[in-house]
């Protein structure tokens, strides 16, 4: 015969068990709400980063303008390889080393 109290912590454990399924649902739609930020968040850094800015093909392209705009009195400028488009924008802060 086995003990009332080891029959009662198993009953808890199965009722505890079964009532998973929802908190797994909660798991479940807490990693879909991160993943659709961390998209979000991606979207606006591209955009940012990339969209808005004035595209050049190549470097040489890219440091032209940046003559021409120098003799117009721009403050320094520098290209830089972008990494969602490969392409070349110009930027105002300092090379990194």
């Amino acid at each position: 015969m086995t003990s009332r109290k080891g029959a009662a912590k198993a009953r808890r454990r199965e009722e505890f068990l079964a009532g998973l399924g929802e908190a797994e649902d909660v798991f479940a739609r807490e990693e879909r709400r991160r993943e659709k930020d961390a998209e979000a968040r991606e979207a606006v850094r591209r955009k940012r980063g990339c969209e808005s800015k004035q595209r050049y093909a190549s470097r040489y392209e890219a440091e032209v303008t940046i003559a021409e705009c120098r003799v117009h009195g721009a403050p320094p400028l520098h290209a830089y390889r972008c990494p969602y488009c490969n392409g070349w924008h110009l930027t105002s802060k300092p090379e990194r080393e």
